[in-house]
């Protein structure tokens, strides 16, 4: 990304380490607790592996369309029956949205990208914002709970941003 503009290197410069980071926590999810939740309210592990991994086709999506509605039929979320095929998937959202990364330009990063519920604005910013809040941020987050849900399999947490009780270096 050395030659990207300021601005694309400021939105997507921590797009891929993010991405990356998401994918190698996704990688120790044992598949064999995907029906396991920690509290009633939570999502099961399955489930929130599902959501990370649509998430990288979320952060496409923001790149790619001028905004999303509420109201319309989400797709079907599918949970991955295995490691194996929610790695695959989350590979193949992350190959397309390299590209849509390298083809976006400054004008497109600046654009309206309105989140509605129909006739409902709830609100219109511009399309980097909203990559950066409702896109990576959104991916921290979930990523979060995901190392949290690990902590209390007892399975081993991958460093992130520094070292974890389990892996002293990245």
């Amino acid at each position: 990304m050395t030659t990207a503009s300021p601005l694309k290197q400021a939105v997507l410069g921590d797009l891929d380490h993010e991405i990356s980071t998401t994918r190698r926590v996704l990688e120790r999810a044992p598949e064999d607790r995907y029906g396991w939740r920690p509290h009633d309210k939570s999502w099961t592990l399955g489930e929130l592996c599902a959501h990370l991994q649509n998430l990288v086709s979320w952060n496409r999506m923001i790149l790619e369309q001028d905004g999303f509605d509420l109201a319309a039929k989400p797709p079907p979320r599918t949970v991955p029956q295995n490691t194996e095929q929610l790695l695959r998937q989350f590979d193949e959202q992350k190959k397309a949205l390299d590209e849509t990364v390298a083809a976006i330009d400054d004008e497109a990063l600046g654009g309206t990208w309105t989140l509605r519920r129909g006739d409902q604005v709830i609100f219109a910013r511009p399309r980097a914002a909203v990559l950066r809040g409702m896109g990576i941020s959104h991916m921290v987050h979930h990523r979060g709970q995901l190392s949290v849900y690990l902590r209390l399999l007892d399975v081993p947490v991958p460093a992130t941003y520094g070292p974890s009780a389990d892996e002293p270096s990245f």
